[in-house]
């Protein structure tokens, strides 16, 4: 087994549970016989300059991250260690989720102690079975609940949608399927989802598409919060659906009744029908993406809410500025943009970014109205984040109250001292 010295004094993150070797704190590498040169994938052994131990992991120096520490022993890795951390991973989430009727993210790479895997496990059925069910009930009067289409269409399927971000989980998909396969038993599909950036920084190639199994067109019918989406795991952002947005979607029940909502960069919908499900008088849902808008509308008809959302195409900045001079007014805003930042180095002008959006926002918001404002960039801390929401206040001339304060879903844990497994952040802050 090859082993990589660090430089003096840079394993002290790493001993607080940071799982991430750069290429610039390496002093030497060696093999039985001597120096040696890495291979990308294997396994190799992390130890300090004084030769103490600090763990396994996965190499790759094609990288800048050149290890990725798993274990803090010297375990091998075969399908025993992946089914026994897929076993770990699904008791975590036992007690919060319901396995046979959620949705979840059951792989959360490090966080998870499996550097780099994301494994999304989605329920439902066939949208272009549940889809006419569904809007059937709502045209007779009847809400429809999961219970209710698991007794006409029979019990949901299962299907996986998964990327791998780190080519020591990549090379091994053979064993982490055969291990998911005795793990959580048979799926309808599994789709691999590996478009990222992060691919070509491991010097890995991005692909997509179905790796097994069959999947419907059409996409697939889901329950979240106890209301129906339709999610496109084959062609919708990232693995298909936010499911790291659950609870924040959930807590708009205490501030949308009877208000006028508006919902910016609202993909397919899951604020906005949250919204309208929960008694807001209308919804504007806008985004820059026409599929995204399109499955809007279809997600409103299938929650019985299309009179309530209307939908319009642009970029958040465009949209926010013609907003302001039409004077227009709105009880809630919802501010969910994508990661206008992947990187420190961009951390300024994301911030920029961030701050005219809320700015806008606030100056649209009526007296006692409702912000609720996220950032899924790792590189805003919460700490900035806050800070930039009371600089933008300064500016509107707007006291604020902060509400609440939420994070991503606990199926997304958060691993102590891996300070990038916190990365969504979500205020909901009152305009006095």
């Amino acid at each position: 087994m090859k082993r990589i010295i660090l430089q003096s004094g840079q394993e002290r993150r790493l001993l607080a549970g940071h799982p991430w070797v750069f290429d610039n704190e390496v002093k030497s590498i060696l093999g039985p016989e001597g120096p040696a040169m890495l291979e990308p994938g294997e396994l190799v052994d992390v130890e300090s300059s004084r030769k103490t131990y600090i763990g396994r992991a996965f190499a790759n120096p094609h990288s800048k991250i050149v290890a990725r520490i798993f274990s803090p022993s010297k375990e091998g890795v075969d399908k025993g260690f992946f089914k026994a951390r897929f076993r770990s991973a699904v008791e975590r989430r036992r007690g919060t989720y319901n396995l046979e009727t959620e949705s979840e993210r059951l792989v959360f790479a490090e966080a998870d102690l499996l550097p780099g895997l994301i494994i999304d496990r989605f329920v439902g059925w066939p949208a272009l079975q549940a889809e006419p069910f569904i809007l059937e009930k709502n045209r007779a009067g009847e809400r429809v609940t999961f219970e209710t289409v698991q007794a006409a269409l029979g019990v949901p399927g299962v299907w996986l949608s998964v990327q791998f971000l780190s080519y020591g989980l990549d090379v091994r998909k053979d064993l982490i399927f055969a291990a998911l396969d005795e793990v959580i038993g048979p799926v309808q599909g599994i789709i691999e989802r590996d478009e990222s950036q992060v691919r070509s920084l491991e010097g890995l190639p991005q692909v997509s598409g179905l790796l097994r199994g069959t999947y419907p067109d059409g996409g697939i019918c889901m329950f979240e919060n106890g209301l129906p989406f339709i999610a496109d795991l084959m062609e919708g952002q990232k693995t298909g659906h936010f499911l790291d947005q659950r609870d924040n979607r959930r807590r708009l029940a205490r501030y949308v009744s009877e208000k006028q909502v508006l919902d910016m960069c609202c993909h397919t919908g899951g604020f906005a029908i949250h919204g309208a499900r929960y008694g807001a008088a209308s919804v504007l849902a806008a985004d820059i993406s026409n599929q995204a808008l399109e499955a809007v509308r279809r997600n409103a008809e299938l929650n019985g809410v299309a009179d309530k959302v209307t939908v319009e195409t642009g970029d958040v900045f465009e949209l926010l500025r013609t907003y302001e001079r039409n004077h227009m007014q709105f009880d809630v805003i919802i501010l969910d943009p994508p990661a206008f930042t992947k990187s420190h180095k961009a951390l300024e002008g994301a911030i920029r970014g961030y701050k005219e959006i809320n700015l806008r926002a606030l100056n649209l918001l009526s007296r006692g109205g409702v912000l609720v404002t996220c950032s899924c960039s790792q590189a805003m801390t919460e700490g900035r984040f806050k800070a930039m929401i009371q600089e933008a206040a300064m500016d509107a001339e707007k006291r604020l109250h902060m509400l609440e304060f939420g994070y991503q879903a606990p199926d997304h844990p958060i691993l102590v001292g891996y300070e990038e497994s916190l990365y969504l952040k979500c205020g909901i802050y009152r305009v006095l």
